[in-house]
């Protein structure tokens, strides 16, 4: 099968959720990111700070350090960073810093996001590099991934309360 276009965005964010599936799978926020330059992926990553006991194992910052080391660079001038939800601060600072050319996101982040939620990053004229950005690929697909995870992690919370309670009683 032939690559496609480098601008195929919801090829590239059908990617992102298959590695936010796999963060699902370990126990993670499933959140998935991926780097493209003309049209190969250079990096990708699923959240991990809890199985990495690492605040900073956001998808976004794992793909970002995968591309620099693929490209051995620090800046990714050109790439395109495909992630599964809207970027939280930390990580719109890292794509800042690494010159990322255009950031496209599934979901959007009411709480934390920092591109179009809360602050607006991208946006702001102090930064020497302006990052271009689209939200809302496939943003029904993510959001409902995110949601169901959540649901079944306090369903979860929920029985374990319930069994350490009764267990207590027991005593």
């Amino acid at each position: 099968m032939t690559p496609p276009d480098v601008k195929d965005d919801t090829y590239w964010m059908e990617r992102a959720l298959d590695l936010a599936a796999r963060a699902e799978s370990l126990g993670e926020v499933p959140v998935g990111a991926l780097v493209v330059l003309d049209g190969e992926i250079i990096g990708e990553g699923w959240n991990q700070p809890i199985s990495g006991c690492d605040p900073t194992a956001h998808a976004e910052i794992i793909a970002l350090r995968a591309a620099a080391r693929h490209q051995n660079n620090y800046r990714l001038p050109g790439a395109f960073l495909y992630v599964t939800i809207e970027p939280c601060t930390m990580c719109a600072g890292a794509i800042i810093h690494s010159r990322i050319e255009r950031v496209v996101f599934a979901a959007t982040e009411p709480k934390a996001g920092a591109v179009v939620s809360n602050g607006n990053l991208f946006e702001q004229p102090q930064f020497n590099h302006q990052v271009e950005y689209v939200g809302g690929v496939l943003a029904e697909k993510a959001s409902e991934g995110i949601q169901a995870f959540f649901k079944r992690r306090r369903e979860e919370l929920k029985v374990a309360r319930k069994a350490a309670k009764s267990e207590g009683q027991n005593e």
